[in-house]
């Protein structure tokens, strides 16, 4: 097959949340297929480094936003129904690339990875059309609104509420969507678009992040994450303020280690806090992990998988959860994970995991035996193909056809 795949992020190297879905299918799909990636980069050290992607697709059109380019677009649609978010990922070079491409090659399936770039594609002929939502990011948008304080929460309730129905309307025009839960398709089939909709999960690369048969640290607990991002923030703040001097009343000698890129100032902060160290950046995170006695993810916010999650538990590393982050793993409570509600309940989990050796290597191989089972990215790829052999079904049944050489794209698609 010949495939148009548009993605919001170039997403390589695949080192965070919001890359590494769409790496996996690209690479997957350039095993077999002929694909032609069309993304945005936001510096030129990212739009450098995206370049190792070529070595795993036919062909590559990427196209930077700068940072004034993309805050002017999302102010000039304050004002309007269409929400400033889909301005933030608007890039006037890459939708004529993609018209171009469209013009001279004739596309057997278009695939986007994201609402956000689904209007690049919405005019582009092919013979299948499928929008892998990943998470629904109009109610990642409203839980911000409900978590942050004015005006922040109201600039993230309006635009949460537009994108609702953006991400509707747009659903309609695909033959096929998709997304990485069952908790987030429960979100899409309340919007009653009239289209199949389907679920693939992410995976992890378990060769990569594998046990190692080395001792751990007694009384010490790990996070994994990005710290740039508002619900990891969020997460780390209340667990240091509510959890830990739980912890520490209890193991006077506990540690707590942050990891993860581009900490805020309030996150630097904690490392003056008694066994908290913030390392910032580090080039491999799976010696932390794997020599933590346990892992935590106490996030409030939380939309889809959380990748930190799956990490953990293929290192063999017992992890405790609350409600929200376990939403997006298919492992069991108390089986494959811990899942605590109340500072108490982290506390007392994580104390269990402390005390008791044979409860915590209970934990690590169940829990790796869960990813192997439920989370390899080789398993994830055996249902994406089912769902596109699904969606070209779909489309030969509306009557899909790719345009010929030569056909005209519409410039109007999207502004």
């Amino acid at each position: 097959m010949k495939i148009l795949f548009v993605c919001h992020r170039l997403p390589y190297p695949p080192t965070r949340g919001g890359k590494i879905r769409p790496f996996h299918i690209i690479r997957h799909l350039g095993e077999r297929h002929d694909v032609t990636v069309a993304s945005l980069a936001r510096s030129p050290a990212e739009l450098e480094a995206g370049a190792g992607l070529t070595g795993h697709c036919s062909r590559l059109i990427a196209e930077r936003v700068s940072a004034p380019a993309a805050l002017a677009r999302m102010v000039a649609r304050l004002p309007t129904t269409s929400p400033s978010s889909m301005g933030y990922f608007y890039s006037p070079a890459l939708a004529r690339r993609i018209r171009r491409e469209a013009a001279v090659i004739r596309f057997d399936l278009v695939f986007a990875h994201c609402a956000f770039v689904a209007p690049y594609i919405a005019d582009v002929p092919a013979a299948a059309k499928m929008l892998d939502f990943g998470d629904v990011d109009s109610e990642k948008w409203l839980a911000y609104a409900r978590a942050r304080r004015f005006p922040l929460a109201a600039g993230y309730w309006l635009d949460g509420i537009k994108l609702r129905r953006v991400e509707a309307r747009l659903a309609r025009g695909f033959d096929l969507c998709t997304c990485t839960t069952r908790a987030e398709l429960a979100v899409l089939e309340r919007y009653r678009v009239g289209v199949r909709l389907g679920w693939f999960p992410n995976g992890v690369d378990t060769e990569y992040f594998q046990p190692e048969d080395t001792p751990y640290r007694a009384d010490s607990v790990c996070f994994l994450g990005r710290m740039d991002y508002y619900p990891n923030q969020q997460g780390v703040l209340a667990f240091c303020r509510d959890v830990w001097p739980l912890v520490r009343a209890r193991r006077p000698a506990a540690t707590f280690t942050i990891v993860g890129a581009a900490p805020s100032r309030r996150i630097r902060a904690l490392g003056e806090l008694p066994g908290v160290t913030v390392t910032g950046a580090v080039s491999d995170v799976r010696p932390y992990c794997r020599s933590a006695a346990a892992s935590v993810a106490p996030l409030a916010i939380a939309r889809g998988t959380q990748n930190k999650i799956l990490e953990a538990m293929a290192m063999g590393v017992p992890t405790v959860v609350s409600p929200e982050a376990r939403g997006g793993v298919d492992a069991e409570p108390g089986r494959h994970v811990l899942v605590a509600s109340t500072p108490r309940e982290f506390a007392d989990a994580i104390i269990r995991i402390f005390d008791d050796p044979g409860e915590r290597r209970r934990l690590s191989e169940a829990a790796r035996a869960r990813v192997l089972s439920h989370h390899s990215w080789s398993r994830s790829m055996e249902v994406l193909d089912g769902l596109i052999e699904e969606c070209r079904e779909l489309g030969r049944g509306r009557g899909r056809q790719p345009a010929g050489i030569g056909s005209p794209g519409n410039g109007d698609a999207i502004r």
